[in-house]
């Protein structure tokens, strides 16, 4: 393929988080009244918004979230990912080694986000090319975001690579024309996350040594890391 942009998802991709932020929804809905095992979090909530993951809950339990659940599920979220998060293993390398622009498309937060750049020490990468879903209309699965980003950076949507790491960031690629490589690096792919048999990738990595591997074969990267 010819690339003139690569769009990178945040959580799952760059930073390992999806794991604790199962941990802390789970348990804090637990706590509410509403039992949500991982399998349900898999499917209702990997990879949406607060906004989207809301709607889902009111539709699988029939009730909305307490009005102050979001507040209180930030403040604690954001108190474990400040404690515990780390960027995935080998990222820094691939980025560092990157001849092609690249950017940041995520359905977090931007305060969400700014911490997890921090956190993981991937701020200085980023600086200036972070796009999320507070940007468009329609979050993920809709192509809006990517499609948003790829304009801003000035890219055409069918030169563009995702590396995303859920079923609705790769359906979002999909479906704004761009190539779109699933990475199965994160303790949640590890745990037992699958994409459905009808979401087909380009590609799928296993890990940052893959992607670089990646990468390299197309020309994108002036190395490789070792597997």
């Amino acid at each position: 393929m010819g690339c003139d942009l690569i769009i990178f998802d945040c959580d799952g991709v760059l930073v390992d988080s999806e794991m604790l932020s199962a941990g802390v929804l789970m348990a804090m809905m637990t706590e509410e009244g509403f039992p949500l095992t991982e399998e349900a979090f898999r499917s209702d909530f990997l990879g949406r918004s607060f906004a989207a993951a809301a709607l889902r809950a009111k539709e699988r339990f029939g009730r909305a979230l307490p009005e102050d659940f979001e507040g209180r599920y930030r403040d604690r979220l954001f108190a474990r990912l400040e404690a515990e998060l780390v960027a995935m293993p080998g990222v820094a390398e691939v980025l560092a080694a990157l001849r092609v622009p690249f950017c940041l498309a995520t359905s977090s937060s931007p305060r969400r986000l700014a911490l997890s750049l921090r956190a993981s020490g991937l701020t200085a990468f980023f600086e200036g090319r972070c796009f999320t879903a507070s940007e468009v209309a329609r979050g993920k699965p809709a192509p809006d975001l990517f499609l948003h980003a790829a304009a801003r950076m000035g890219a055409e949507p069918a030169r563009c690579l995702v590396i995303e790491d859920s079923e609705l960031g790769v359906r979002a690629g999909l479906a704004a024309g761009m190539e779109v490589w699933h990475f199965a690096g994160g303790c949640h792919v590890l745990a037992g996350y699958r994409l459905p048999a009808e979401v087909v990738p380009h590609r799928v990595v296993a890990g940052m040594a893959e992607l670089g591997a990646g990468f390299r074969e197309l020309g994108l990267s002036s190395s490789a890391l070792s597997p």
